[in-house]
């Protein structure tokens, strides 16, 4: 599901408190000889609060039906993304396909400002204070998918120092 990251830690849904956010649900159609054929398509985000997050699609011809695939999807997504005092600790961007994220931290107060798909990702994974910019496409699947590569893209100040092979208090003085 994710393209090669260097510092992806997958995570097991068993024992964690997930709690599922619906981002989008869409209705499609097929049309076949017999006329239209209704069905659905969801999109939905699972995370803890704690810097665990995952995201799955689920297609059904009932809605309810659907979302419920989604979660079932999103819970074998989970990754574990980098915090930082309630925010992320660097700034990053983000793309899939047509859709682009600019991710920046923010200072303790400032809240989560974001639009609804990125908002959705962010506040799930546990992040508080965050600065975010979506340009290009707004398709929901694609902007959750941006985000997803901003936030597996973070490394935090110890991955840093251990990739290096430094301490982490030289990482902070270079």
């Amino acid at each position: 599901m994710f393209k090669s990251y260097k510092n992806v830690e997958f995570v097991k849904p068993s024992g964690l408190e997930l709690k599922d956010r619906l981002v989008s649900v869409n209705r499609v159609t097929k049309v076949t000889k017999g006329g239209r054929a209704f069905g659905f398509a969801a999109v939905v985000v699972v995370g803890d609060g704690n810097g665990v997050v995952g995201h799955g699609l689920g297609k059904s011809k009932d809605v309810s039906e659907a979302i419920a695939k989604a979660v079932e999807d999103a819970k074998k997504n989970l990754v574990r993304v980098p915090l930082h005092d309630s925010t992320i600790p660097h700034e990053q961007k983000g793309k899939y396909s047509g859709a682009r994220v600019l991710l920046m931290p923010a200072s303790k107060g400032t809240g989560v400002i974001a639009g609804g798909s990125v908002r959705a990702v962010l506040e799930s994974a546990g992040v508080h204070n965050v600065l975010t910019k979506s340009q290009g496409s707004s398709n929901p699947h694609n902007v959750v998918k941006a985000t997803f590569d901003a936030l597996l893209n973070m490394r935090s100040a110890a991955t840093i120092a251990k990739q290096r092979g430094i301490t982490l208090e030289q990482v902070f003085k270079s």
